[in-house]
């Protein structure tokens, strides 16, 4: 990154913003549960994550979606706070701002990849774009709740991101899941997009265990899917290893990404089981399908 660009991306940090972590309207949660965990810059614990890196993921996410924003009557603003040990990230929307706040201490936990640091980028992302359903049902909310911004930065956010990588070539590089592997090869035929998938797949993975370890068990894995069911859909966040069958399934829907999400139409631009998906609806576990769905 030259010096140039990193200012650019420096001055963004010191945009005004509510210093309450929301994922919401309400400022009641981010990307994670409310946590005390901090990860300072050059702690011990952290992962090898630079500063340069950090910008540099959250600039290719935004840069690729800043564009969409617009369309949509927003002003898309990422603050981008290397240097705030806090292990969230979380979004805003007043009017046509659109912020987005990453904070370093959670792209330093040692969890967290790369691919899985733009991941949450996406979840942000997805409260602002992920579309239905939305924190407090439909009317003047504005954010897609929790479970659904994890299941869009899977199945449009990421593979609209990714998809021009030599995916191929990187997956070559990585300890992929044998779960995963098996999943994504079923539903995608060219060796691109069954890369694309796994190379997602394992970013959730990230963050799942992510989640896992700051809940106390990072134990969750592909082939121990959460079996319970919701009697109403869950806004809130929901367990880790719902949240990595979330990811999952998202990824392995294999709606175009050019099929938008609806904020009315929860179906728009997904996958439902009446249409004879096994993989790729939304988990039972936060979300309750309607009865178009089944």
């Amino acid at each position: 990154m030259t010096k140039g660009i990193l200012l650019v991306a420096l001055m963004a940090t010191s945009l005004s913003f509510g210093t309450a972590i929301s994922c919401d309207s309400t400022g009641d949660g981010g990307f994670a549960p409310e946590n005390n965990m901090k990860i300072e810059v050059g702690d011990k614990a952290s992962n090898t994550m630079t500063q340069e890196l950090f910008l540099s993921t959250v600039t290719r996410v935004s840069s690729v979606y800043a564009p969409i924003v617009k369309e949509k009557g927003g002003n898309l603003v990422m603050n981008n706070r290397w240097d705030d040990a806090t292990v969230n990230a979380s979004a805003q929307q007043s009017g046509k701002t659109w912020q987005v706040n990453m904070y370093g201490g959670l792209a330093r936990h040692p969890l967290v990849t790369t691919d899985g640091f733009m991941m949450v980028v996406c979840h942000e992302l997805g409260h602002h774009l992920g579309g239905a359903p939305k924190k407090g049902g439909f009317g003047s909310a504005w954010a897609s709740n929790e479970g659904q911004a994890d299941y869009w930065a899977g199945l449009k956010c990421m593979r609209r991101v990714l998809q021009n990588d030599d995916n191929v070539a990187i997956v070559a590089k990585m300890t992929v899941d044998e779960e995963a592997a098996k999943q994504c090869t079923a539903i995608y035929k060219s060796a691109a997009d069954v890369a694309l998938c796994e190379r997602i797949t394992m970013a959730g993975k990230s963050l799942a265990m992510l989640l896992g370890d700051l809940g106390g068990n990072s134990n969750v894995a592909f082939t121990t899917p959460d079996t319970s069911k919701v009697a109403k859909t869950n806004d809130n966040h929901p367990e880790a290893q719902c949240r990595l069958d979330t990811y999952f399934h998202g990824t392995l829907c294999d709606k175009a990404i050019s099929d938008d999400v609806d904020n009315k139409d929860a179906i728009k631009g997904t996958c439902i089981k009446k249409d004879g998906y096994a993989y790729g609806p939304r988990p039972l576990c936060w979300y309750k399908p309607g009865a178009g769905e089944i």
